[in-house]
């Protein structure tokens, strides 16, 4: 489980890798319900025979969107849970690139570096993390973003000076 630390503390590690999460499996099943749920069935996710014949792949590979969805399991997984927050907000990206695919059945991970953190309003922390997903034992990443979050917390415990 991640370290607690404190809303003051995050300012401090702008600049440093702050969690690396674990590896996650990226199987058939997962991209057949990430299908499903999204209604992307090109045959690339869903048709290993086909895939394997006629792509570069040797197989299925994930849709680049379900590599994106798998980072809010990542990011619980390692980031420091701040003490004073009652809401985290996914607030959007301002870069995201697919660098490589996922071939099925590959572990994948999240190492998230803070950019960037602000405070808006009364009671808001702004979070930028550049984000890279690495996949086992290959060079080239999944994908790189920089993703912006939003720790929502009663204005009361805002740090004072900021």
């Amino acid at each position: 489980m991640p370290q607690e630390i404190s809303l003051k503390d995050v300012p401090g590690l702008v600049g440093t890798v702050v969690g690396v999460s674990d590896w996650i499996t990226v199987d058939q099943p997962m991209i057949d319900a990430f299908a499903g749920a999204t209604m992307d069935h090109q045959f690339i996710h869903t048709d290993p025979v086909r895939a394997a014949a006629e792509t570069p792949f040797g197989g299925t590979i994930a849709h680049g969107f379900l590599t994106v969805s798998l980072l809010s399991a990542m990011n619980f997984n390692c980031l420091p849970k701040i003490r004073e927050q009652t809401m985290g907000i996914n607030y959007g990206f301002d870069k995201l690139r697919f660098m490589s695919p996922v071939k099925t059945g590959k572990r994948i991970r999240g190492s998230f570096k803070l950019a960037e953190a602000r405070f808006r309003g009364a009671g808001m922390l702004m979070n930028t993390y550049e984000v890279t997903v690495e996949i086992e034992y290959e060079r080239k990443p999944a994908l790189t973003a920089n993703w912006i979050t939003i720790s929502q917390f009663d204005p009361k415990d805002r740090p004072e000076g900021v």
